[in-house]
């Protein structure tokens, strides 16, 4: 099987938080051969945007218009590769935002689970299941930089933080 490139992001927030896609972003999208986006596009105008690099699969987040949340699911399941990769924006109400994303996905047998929703990167294993969240590519919040995840599917999932100090 071909290496797949995969660009992960979530939480984009446009045009509130960023008026286009920041160049370091764009730079890795350039090569992508799939997108996968957490939730909180905004605005289908995102999507459009994104959907010029590379399909973009994903979910809906809570800060998405109407319009995003009929194009896509409130948790969806990739299949990449050899791989089964969960993906949902993890919001909702009690617990944090990784045991409410781990919960959606109890009954499922997945490799990897995405979510975003609190813009803090994240890559983990609890109980044997790989917990990714890209943090955010246009609102950091209190995070020190800006990110994404490059993904690539070989024999294994590699994971690729890529950090930036300007969305600009």
């Amino acid at each position: 099987m071909k290496d797949l490139k995969i660009i992960v992001i979530s939480d984009t927030h446009m045009p509130r938080m960023a008026k286009a896609i920041p160049p370091r972003l764009t730079e890795e999208l350039k090569t992508a051969e799939l997108i996968i986006h957490a939730g909180d596009f905004n605005t289908v105008d995102v999507v459009k945007e994104l959907e010029q690099y590379a399909p973009v699969k994903g979910v809906y987040g809570n800060a998405d218009e109407l319009a995003i949340r009929g194009m896509y699911p409130e948790k969806t399941i990739i299949e990449a590769g050899s791989f089964r990769i969960g993906v949902t924006h993890g919001h909702g109400k009690g617990k944090t935002t990784e045991k409410r994303a781990m919960d959606l996905f109890q009954t499922e047998e997945i490799d990897l689970l995405i979510y975003g929703h609190s813009h803090i990167p994240s890559f983990k294993t609890i109980d044997g299941l790989q917990l990714l969240n890209p943090g955010s590519p246009t609102d950091k919040r209190r995070q020190k930089q800006f990110s994404f995840v490059i993904l690539t599917v070989e024999e294994a999932l590699n994971v690729e933080f890529v950090y930036y100090d300007s969305k600009i």
